[in-house]
């Protein structure tokens, strides 16, 4: 009998979505010259993307640790800490209503996307529409 390979969902596979998700995001903010309605509806939805990043990286780390490769677990978590970091400055930034800082924060992330090539949108306004709202909402509940 064969070895059987795991062809269904996998921390991988979601953090690779994630980050095609981010990078698109990205590129449809670096086309947008101001920040309307839609644009916060993007950096928030970039906030949960990065933190669900981080949490399969998270995942991903614990089956190392659950292995007992410590070091490996902690050398994957330290390889992406930034992507919890940025969660964090860009959900400080919307909440705080700083949208002119947006720019800057946005820059800071794009080196973490270079080797994602998006030859066509994928996303549309469905994946972020309500984000905005959601992470103002979060923190009231």
């Amino acid at each position: 009998m064969g070895r059987i390979i795991e062809t269904g969902d996998t921390a991988a596979k979601r953090r690779h979505g994630h980050l095609r998700s981010c990078a698109e995001a990205l590129r449809l903010l670096a086309e947008r010259p101001y920040i309307g309605d839609e644009e916060k509806d993007l950096l928030a939805f970039l906030v949960f993307t990065l933190r669900a990043v981080y949490a399969d990286i998270d995942q991903s780390a614990q089956a190392w640790d659950d292995k007992g490769y410590w070091k490996k677990a902690e050398a994957l978590r330290d390889a992406w800490r930034w992507s919890r970091a940025a969660a964090q400055a860009l959900e400080a930034l919307v909440r705080q209503g700083r949208w002119q800082d947006a720019p800057d924060q946005l820059i800071g992330l794009v080196p973490h996307f270079q080797g994602i090539t998006i030859a066509a949108q994928t996303r549309d306004a469905d994946w972020w529409c309500g984000a905005y709202r959601a992470l103002l909402r979060e923190r009231a509940a």
